[in-house]
């Protein structure tokens, strides 16, 4: 639903396909749906919506309970104010500059405010499906416009086979719990931001791609994949490392950007969330050219 979703405190998903094993989980996550999951069920009793599907969103779109839309304003779904809200509000810059988002007085307030959102008309559709199909639930979401993210679908469906979450759907269960896991202990964990439809941190001094990649479960290779530099890149603090594999344009409205002093091709990549390949290859630039301060570039 929304291309900026929030500072999310300690290790988030890992949205690739890794083996299905309990050694993957993030505890974090796991301990979310362990705080949540009754609600789930409960409005998949009362309301026809799967267990698995609340519980994935929920997930996603707050960065398991961790980011500041659902820390200081108890909104676990990224859900807008809309004309017909009447309740407490805040506002954030999104889509639009000072995109207002619904504020409650309890996570719970929140689930069940989602839960009569999905009730819309919009949504009409996806009750017509089984409670069970959670492929087509997430596929539906998307399709209906809950999100803007291409991707958005792919990743609730990837989230819930990785957490096995579907089993919630069901009468019987016995999933994985966070206790089940070794304790996983992060000192001083980064904030982690959503910007462009991507999970981002900043890097702080002494951080290191490999230190990065250990604190949210990634290789290093992968997260080098990621932003598009070798494994020994020497971070600066401030510097942005994407959690996920960045965009082939940039999102609409950012249409061209100016060369700024100090900037380089990788910079002005990291800065929109694109790939470094697509932004030579929309502006039909050779490998070896080098921004002057100045130049305008095409970004989508």
């Amino acid at each position: 639903m929304m291309k900026f979703r929030y500072v999310v405190v300690v290790l988030l998903l890992v949205l690739t396909l890794e083996p299905l094993s309990a050694q993957r989980k993030n505890k974090a996550y796991l301990d979310y749906i362990e705080q949540y999951k009754s609600i789930a069920i409960k409005h998949q009793k009362l309301y026809g919506i799967p267990a698995s599907i609340t519980l994935a969103q929920g997930l996603l779109e707050s960065g398991a309970g961790r980011s500041e839309l659902a820390r200081k304003s108890n909104n676990h779904f990224g859900i807008k104010c809309h004309s017909d809200w009447k309740g407490k509000r805040v506002y954030h810059d999104d889509d639009r500059k000072d995109d207002c988002f619904r504020k409650y007085d309890s996570p719970e307030d929140s689930y069940e405010d989602h839960a009569k959102f999905l009730k819309r008309a919009r949504y009409a559709s996806l009750f017509e499906l089984k409670v069970t199909d959670y492929r087509g639930w997430a596929k539906g979401l998307k399709a209906c416009g809950y999100a803007t993210d291409r991707s958005y679908a792919n990743k609730l469906i990837q989230t819930i086979e990785l957490y096995e979450l579907y089993e919630y759907d069901r009468p019987k269960f016995k999933p994985i719990r966070a206790q089940d896991l070794p304790p996983v202990v992060v000192e001083n964990p980064h904030a982690v931001y959503r910007s462009w439809g991507l999970l981002y941190v900043e890097a702080r001094d002494g951080d290191t791609l490999e230190s990065i990649a250990q604190e949210f479960g990634f290789s290093a290779k992968k997260l080098a994949g990621y932003n598009e530099i070798p494994r020994d890149y020497p971070l600066e603090a401030g510097d942005i490392v994407y959690l996920e594999k960045k965009k082939k344009k940039a999102e609409k409205g950012y249409d061209y950007a100016v060369v700024r002093s100090g900037d380089s091709m990788h910079s002005i990549a990291q800065r929109y969330g694109i790939r470094l390949k697509n932004l030579y290859k929309m502006n039909k630039l050779p490998d070896d050219y080098i921004p002057s301060v100045g130049d305008t570039l095409k970004l989508r």
